[in-house]
């Protein structure tokens, strides 16, 4: 299992990133990214901070921990300033909390997540077919989501990213041991969005070339 989208107590997860990390290869997870709510009130205190966790946590459990941010209810206007922030401070993924049914996400933030080239739009919702293709042309992947409210647009996004081959990735979102999954599990919440066992294949190919390029030239 690879899982690109989880919170520790940088935000509202419930472990430290040593715990999450350890429990997270005691589950199976073969890498792991730890992506903490942020907006312009906390990006340079987490991004850092987690990032020197992740070196040291990559080292000891010989598996790569990455350092992210999910920069989450942040006004459109304002995502591609903080992509290049977070960047800049160490963020080796970053996510952008997506247009989501399960909660009131600013009309636009899907689109301005793709126009900044994030890595990962989170939870897309009801993603339009026009965002869908610049999200292909941006080499934006979509997330299949594991977590309960966001999962429930997952066959829309499926669907769409079937029709015009934009690369799917699942994550779980976890915020505590109990939402981190095994890979069968992955698996079945991929078949239940509509996928098939080929698809789900290359969607976890997807997520191993995004830990690639997140490692690339080390620390």
């Amino acid at each position: 299992m690879i899982d690109l989208h989880t919170h520790t107590i940088f935000s509202d997860g419930e472990l430290i990133p040593s715990e999450m990390a350890r429990r997270a290869q005691d589950r199976g997870y073969r890498a792991l990214a730890i992506t903490d709510h942020g907006d312009h009130s906390n990006v340079d205190f987490i991004v850092p901070r987690v990032a020197k966790a992740c070196r040291k946590l990559s080292d000891a459990l010989g598996m790569p921990v990455i350092p992210g941010i999910e920069l989450t209810h942040v006004p459109p206007e304002y995502i591609a300033e903080l992509v290049r922030e977070a960047r800049e401070r160490g963020a080796r993924l970053v996510v952008v909390h997506g247009e989501t049914i399960a909660e009131p996400v600013l009309p636009g933030t899907n689109r301005a997540a793709i126009e900044a080239a994030v890595d990962i739009l989170a939870h897309p919702g009801l993603i339009t077919e026009a965002d869908v293709l610049r999200a292909k042309e941006q080499g934006v992947c979509l997330e299949i989501s594991a977590r309960k409210g966001h999962s429930l647009t997952n066959g829309h996004v499926v669907a769409l990213a079937r029709r015009f081959e934009v690369p799917l990735v699942l994550n779980t979102d976890s915020h505590g041991p109990q939402d981190l999954i095994t890979r069968d599990q992955a698996v079945r919440v991929a078949l239940g969005a509509g996928m098939n066992l080929r698809e789900v294949e290359e969607m976890m190919k997807n997520s191993e070339e995004l830990v690639r390029r997140a490692t690339a030239g080390g620390s």
